[in-house]
């Protein structure tokens, strides 16, 4: 959550100074345009055209005119204050910060947050950035902070990995590595979480946990993915029951026993390792009944003995000793050697 910040500078108070300078058209428009008045809605060109009887190009016209008029002005320059004050909040906050981030941190209504909003229109301090596929729409008062924080977000991104998952701390080090060139007073972790909240490409799940917004395990959407989650979280093999109950607590969403196993069965990244207990794949796992898990170990390690084996196949798979040599004794598949090892056939 942003941090609030009382401005020393009534917004609304300063605002209404600025447009003071304006013919009462012109004012109206600005009000409109910006949502200073009841409503808060910013109306568009058109719906403004629309009561007045003119097109949205000449509303356009006149909301530009109207801006330049109040930059002119001489209550423009009595009310200088604010803006340095608006300056110094954008540093103290990164130097480049989130249009919403911003407009939260300064402004308790919506309202305020829209007579802020004119403000940093009209001052010549603020370069606004406009909203991409990338980045949310933001703000900055140097644009070499600004290049170097955008270039380092892009880099980040790149050492990310599809369906890499990060801890915060992890991100915020590996963060760090691409800000190398930047001057300390910006390395503070509030401002890097600040930063990263204006990089659309990555975000945070359910867990917390990082990584691009394009992974199923950040972007969680069915039980599977929420599956995933808490299995991940648990960090061990667990029953179906278990992994459905851990839906329930984690993410407060109702999961089905029944239908919980059955999407388990038919997702590649989950292998079933003992009655009822699955594992991820991804934690070395392999899918099959044990005694492909045998063959595939033997074939791996070569002729091994029977504890050797037991102990290894019991990393695999949630089994008692038993079936293992049940499977072992399939003489059409392994043979038992002189020396007491078990082979291939």
């Amino acid at each position: 959550m942003t941090s609030k910040i009382q401005l020393a500078h009534d917004p609304k108070k300063v605002v209404r100074h600025l447009l003071s300078a304006l013919p009462e058209r012109s004012k109206e428009v600005l009000t409109l345009r910006f949502g200073l008045g009841k409503s808060t809605k910013q109306a568009t060109l058109e719906a403004i055209g629309q009561e007045y009887g003119i097109t949205r190009e000449r509303v356009r016209q006149i909301e530009n005119h109207s801006l330049d008029a109040i930059r002119k002005s001489d209550q423009m320059k009595t009310d200088e204050a604010v803006f340095t004050e608006l300056q110094g909040v954008i540093k103290d906050m990164g130097c480049i910060v989130s249009e919403n981030d911003l407009l939260d941190a300064v402004g308790s209504t919506p309202s305020i947050q829209n007579h802020v909003h004119l403000l940093l229109v009209l001052g010549e301090f603020f370069v606004q950035a406009k909203e991409t596929p990338e980045f949310k729409a933001r703000w900055h008062v140097d644009e070499s902070v600004a290049s170097s924080v955008e270039g380092a977000l892009q880099s980040l991104y790149k050492t990310i990995p599809g369906d890499e998952i990060l801890n915060e701390a992890e991100l915020i080090d590996r963060f760090l590595e691409n800000l190398q060139d930047l001057n300390e007073e910006y390395k503070k972790e509030e401002m890097l979480k600040r930063w990263l909240s204006m990089f659309k490409n990555l975000d945070r799940n359910p867990l917390g946990e990082w990584g691009r917004v394009s992974s199923s395990a950040i972007r969680a959407k069915g039980i599977r993915d929420f599956a995933y989650l808490a299995m991940k979280r648990h960090g061990s093999p667990m029953h179906f029951s278990e992994v459905a109950s851990a839906i329930a607590e984690l993410f407060d969403r109702r999961a089905h026993v029944a239908t919980c196993h059955n999407e388990l069965i038919k997702d590649s990244r989950f292998v079933l390792v003992g009655r009822g207990l699955y594992a991820l794949k991804e934690w070395g796992y392999k899918t099959g009944v044990v005694r492909d898990v045998l063959r595939e170990l033997i074939e791996r390690e070569g002729p091994l003995t029977r504890e050797e084996i037991i102990d290894r196949v019991k990393k695999e798979r949630y089994v008692k000793d038993n079936t293992i040599l049940v499977n072992l004794n399939d003489r059409k598949v392994f043979k038992r050697n002189t020396d007491g090892t078990y082979s291939l056939v």
